[in-house]
């Protein structure tokens, strides 16, 4: 395979000179460096290979000119660059500009060199392509910059703008004036080694050449005559080997390829079969207008186009048209060959030494190619490949040199010496030999040691030092240091130690202790270091503790030592030792192991005191906590007939006393109680002694006076409210004289009546008296009268206490009194009573009034008089008996009547009943096909009223009721509350009716407790329907509820159950806020539920 020259350049550190070519090289043991020497500042940018050397010159393809020949070119461009000039050295700008007015993103530009050569990849230092736009003009403005211009840069520029389907091009020459040079040459012909010809060769037509020669000649016949332009030439002569068109505007055509020396003059002649027709010249599609390099002759039909001093740049595709007729041809100029004028001389040195090789060529800037032993030369050589033979090549010869290379003699003056030292300490090796300038390389382990920040490489002079800062483990080994071109090596062993060390400070153990829950896995994985790793030896007390694969075991690292206790037991409990040894030191640390559990079962309880339905129990804690303080126990209980245990308390009861409740009065029970610690909860303790919940009796209610005499004292009381399963086996009555504090029991056996006569007591002496109730649990609280009792006998005066309301029977009710009985005596308006129409009858403590069909003529004040020797007492009561009131004839009376309105006017009842007229009803009666009564007004105050939207052509008729005044009545409801089922999430309402007058005011109650303010509950009140409506009910809202009415004559209470079902979690009762003391009594009374159906 063949590589071009150009290629083989980028790769090496190849001089390219003017004249002068050297090959500067210091030859190493390994690396040959070479440096290159300019001899002229102006040096082409391309001679050193640098990616923005944008002028090498290359053509494309006749095929190519045509592209936009047959394109509507658009106006894009408001600006074009023009043709310039530029002096050697010098910078010139091209500015091209388009009006942006029209189109709605910015246009796409491109510059070109020739046909094919995009700048764009080109910029550099040499070349600056730049863009700019004017928001107020709105033109955008596009800039090329070339900088300090060469000769070669001189050419034919394209400048091309597109924007969506349109397009707009420049064409325009730079002229570069200043000495010619030879230019940069297309390395694509130097592929092969051509000796230099002396004599000057014939001259032949390359194309003619290369058209009848086989492809694989193509390069050889390039490099022969020079060709810079290989794949250009081979595009042409692919497209001349097409048939041609015969042509009717020519008669005859330009040759398909040219061929000119550089610096030369060549002539393009055709001839035309018109004469009359006009000829146009275009080099790379830009047209070419008469200047002293280009000059047009006419010679009858011929037209001639002169090219004078050929360059590079005239190297393109030409075109001439006539009409819409056409022909082309190729110009390739040929360079002169470079020739060797100064031979290279053979060198002899030593390792180390700098060489120059230089040969002298006929032309500056000349592009030559060195070899080494027939091998282009690549950047890097090794040192045993610096002796050989090295070439120059270029166009016209090439020459060659003889380099041998020798070694010094090396001498060790200080040998590397083995070294151990601390972890994170310094290692510094250090060796010295002679040559001093020989270079050299460290090795560990055999591995090539690359300098770095903690690494670091000297070499000064003789001496040659390794330093590695903070040594680690990972840096023992075998170190090597070897002096290039040397097969003499220099060891060295380096022993990285560190003192044993125990790291239990990322374990996160409080002062080194470890709790574990017994009969769990403990393994802890405790870090260490130390370099040698450390001898690991773990021990409790004085036993060791061995790695023999028992519960308790340890296992040993490098890097870390494992504890492990399966499951663990109280005995684990205990302080173990780790300890770590090795030749650097030892270490040692204390962990403390900690194994809990749960704890034992309490001692029986014990209990103390009985009630009716509770009972007090208390007992000691268990002997063993389990190694966690207890924080706190449950309590249970069961009949004894049953083996059912039932959880009392679902919050740890703190003190280690408790009392259960809502027992069955009657039944025998057991409890039991569990010990909890953080662990979990411990067996039940034996069940305690079973007891029977009995209870006293409440103590008796409404001891009062029943009657006194000069030695006696008459007692009376109620039963007690509550008695219990343990029944009432009577009454004990004591009493006490005033000042004193000794009871004194009236009645030795117990009386089962709730009246006691207290006999033999001395006249005028006061005494309290109290009654206590008996049964089998014993005696209950006494009922004490609360005033000293005077034993002598009293006149008492009468008393009235009036009833709280009316009915047609009227009941009265008289006080107490004393002997003899009270004469009653009844009035009407100051009147006696007449016995035929009202019955009275009185008894010791009461006087009834009745009247059996009440008519409006028993209205009236009735007085009643009580009268007890000189003491009496009075009542006055005013009944009214009400009826409907009576209206007079054609009580309504119409006013007026105009379209679809109609006045009416009335006047009021002749009688009123007995009772005030608040309101009026109208009613109104249509008379159709059908007949028919609206209520048209109701609670209407007025006595004239305007109708309006009625029917035209109906006949009314009107009627008015009267409303009377009700008479008061205390609250009562009608319609009660119902038990009643709610889903949780959707609104559940409770309804009743009360009727009640005056107005009563509604209060609605939770388990006692009277809703407020809650914006879960809505509460509506309608002509005597109560609702309260539930928004969203959970579980937590069901419970017993009360809706009381109260007026100034009563209240009344109705109650009833709210069951939710679909119950909510303890973390959704959280979420929604509800205070935690709730969503305990909620949680409770949830298990308690659950339990009952169970």
């Amino acid at each position: 395979m063949r590589i071009s020259l150009v290629d083989v350049l980028s790769q090496s550190s190849v001089c390219s000179c003017p004249i002068i070519c050297r090959l500067h090289c210091t030859v190493t043991h390994n690396i040959l460096y070479i440096f290159c020497s300019n001899l002229d500042d102006n040096l082409p940018e391309s001679a050193t290979g640098r990616k923005d050397s944008v002028w090498s010159l290359g053509e494309a393809p006749p095929d190519d000119i045509d592209k936009h020949e047959n394109t509507q070119l658009s106006t894009l461009l408001i600006e074009k660059p023009q043709s310039r000039s530029v002096s050697v050295g010098g910078d010139i700008t091209f500015i091209a500009k388009v009006e942006a007015k029209d189109l709605l993103r910015k246009p796409t530009i491109k510059w070109f060199k020739g046909k094919w050569m995009d700048l764009a990849s080109k910029t550099g230092k040499h070349l600056q392509l730049k863009e700019s736009y004017d928001r107020v003009q709105k033109i955008h403005t596009f800039e090329m910059h070339i900088i300090k211009a060469k000769e070669n840069y001189a050419g034919n520029y394209r400048c091309e703008v597109t924007y969506k389907d349109k397009f707009d091009s420049c064409s325009f020459d730079l002229e570069v004036i200043g000495q010619e040079d030879a230019g940069e040459l297309d390395f694509s012909g130097l592929l092969k080694h051509r000796e230099q010809k002396e004599e000057p060769v014939e001259e032949i037509d390359v194309w003619e050449l290369l058209k009848n020669s086989p492809p694989q000649e193509y390069e050889r016949i390039a490099f022969t005559y020079g060709i810079t332009d290989l794949r250009g030439m081979l595009k042409r002569l692919k497209r001349i080997k097409r048939e041609e068109k015969k042509s009717e505007a020519f008669a005859k055509k330009l040759d398909p390829a040219y061929q000119v020396d550089k610096g030369g003059r060549i002539r393009f002649v055709v001839e035309l079969a018109d004469p009359t027709l006009d000829l146009k010249w275009y080099k790379n599609g830009q047209e070419i207008r008469p200047t002293p390099k280009y000059i047009f002759e006419h010679k009858g039909t011929q037209r001639i186009l002169i090219i004078n001093n050929c360059t590079l740049a005239d190297d393109a595709a030409y075109q001439v048209t006539a009409g819409d007729d056409k022909c082309a041809t190729e110009l390739f100029v040929k360079e002169l060959p470079v020739t060797i004028t100064k031979e290279l001389e053979d060198v002899k040195t030593t390792v180390n030494e700098r060489i120059e090789l230089e040969c002298e060529v006929s032309e500056e800037d000349a592009n030559v190619k060195w070899f080494k032993n027939g091998v282009e030369i690549p950047r890097e050589i090794r040192s045993k490949e610096d002796s050989g033979v090295y070439t120059v090549m270029t166009t016209g010869g090439q020459t060659e040199a003889h380099v041998k290379v020798d070694l010094k003699p090396l001498k060790i003056l200080q040998d590397l010496t083995d070294q151990t030292v601390r972890l994170g300490k310094s290692v510094n090796l250090h060796c010295e030999i002679n040559p001093g300038n020989v270079p050299g390389r460290w090795y560990k382990n055999g591995q090539l040691i690359q300098g770095g920040e903690r690494i670091k490489i000297i070499h000064r002079g003789r001496n040659h030092r390794l330093e590695i800062a903070n040594a680690g483990v990972d840096d023992e080994g075998d170190y090597t240091f070897v002096p290039e071109g040397y097969t003499v090596s220099l060891c060295s062993k380096i022993h990285v130690i560190d003192p044993p060390k125990i790291h239990l400070e990322g374990l996160n153990f409080t002062d080194n202790t470890v709790t574990v829950v017994a009969g769990n896995k403990l393994r802890l994985e405790i870090p260490i270091s130390g370099e040698p790793a450390p001898r690991i030896l773990w021990k409790k007390g004085d036993r060791v503790i061995m790695d023999t694969g028992g519960r308790v075991r340890a296992e040993n690292f490098p890097d870390h030592s494992t504890f492990t206790i399966d499951a663990a037991e109280r005995e684990d409990t205990g302080t173990y030792t780790i300890l770590l040894q090795n030749e650097a030191g030892e270490d040692s640390a204390q962990i403390k192991i900690k194994v809990v559990d749960v704890p034992d079962p309490p001692p029986p309880p014990t209990v103390t005191e009985v009630g009716g339905d509770w009972c007090s129990m208390i007992w000691e804690p268990p002997v063993y906590d389990g190694g966690s303080p207890i924080s706190g126990y449950f309590i249970e209980r069961k009949k004894k007939q049953s083996s059912r245990w039932m959880r009392l308390n679902f919050d740890l009861c703190k003190e280690m006393a408790f009392e259960p409740k809502k027992m069955i009065e009657g039944v025998p029970y057991e409890v039991r109680v569990f010990a909890v610690n953080t662990i979990g909860t411990s067996r039940p303790s034996e069940p305690s002694k079973a007891f029977i919940p009995l209870a006293v009796t409440s103590e008796p209610t409404m001891l009062v006076v029943d009657g006194v005499t000069d030695t006696t004292v008459t007692m009376k009381w109620r039963p007690p409210d509550t008695i219990g399963a343990a029944g009432l086996d009577g009454y004990v009555v004591e009493y006490c004289f005033e000042g004193t504090e000794e009871w004194i029991v009236a009645n030795e056996d117990l009386t089962e009546k709730t009246r006691y006569t207290i006999t033999g007591l001395p006249t005028g002496e006061k005494i309290f008296v109290r009654v206590k109730a008996i049964n089998a649990a014993g005696a209950s609280e006494p009922r004490m009268h609360p005033h000293p009792i005077l034993v002598k006998e009293v006149i008492e005066k009468p008393k009235i206490r009036l009833p709280r309301h009316l009915k047609q029977t009227y009941i009265r009710r008289v006080g107490e009194v004393g002997r003899p009985r009270p004469k009653v005596s009844w009035s009407k308006n100051n009147l006696p009573v007449d016995p035929s129409q009202v019955s009275i009858r009185n008894s010791e403590t009461d006087s009834i009034i009745f009247i059996r069909k009440a008519e409006r003529k028993h209205s009236g004040k009735y007085q009643m008089i009580v009268q007890v020797e000189n003491y009496q007492d009075k009542a006055t009561i005013d009944i009214q008996i009400v009826g409907k009131p009576t209206w007079a004839s054609q009580i309504v009376k119409i006013a007026e009547v105009w379209g679809e309105n109609v006045a009416l006017e009335w006047t009021r009842p002749k009688d009123s009943g007995n009772a005030p007229i608040t309101v009026i009803q109208l009613l109104l009666i249509i008379y159709c096909f059908l007949k028919e009564c609206f209520t048209i007004i109701e609670h209407y105050h007025r006595t004239n009223i305007t109708i309006t939207e009625l029917v035209i052509g109906n006949e009314y008729y009107f009627r008015v009721y009267s409303e009377k005044h009700v008479w008061p009545q205390s609250s009562k409801f009608t319609h009660p509350l119902m038990n009643t089922f709610a889903v949780a999430g959707y609104n559940a309402t409770l309804n009743c009716s009360v009727r009640a007058n005056p107005r009563p005011k509604v209060m609605w109650m939770k388990n006692k407790i009277i809703i407020t303010d809650d914006p879960r509950y809505r509460m509506f009140s309608n002509q005597g329907v109560c609702t309260l409506e539930i928004r969203k009910p959970n579980p937590y809202d069901g419970g017993t509820y009360s809706c009381k009415a109260i007026n100034e004559l009563g209240e009344a209470e109705v109650e009833c159950k709210l069951e939710v079902k679909g119950g909510f979690t303890f973390y959704e009762l959280m979420q929604q806020g509800v205070p935690l003391h709730l969503i305990d009594n909620y949680m409770n009374e949830m298990k308690n539920s659950e339990q009952d159906k169970k």
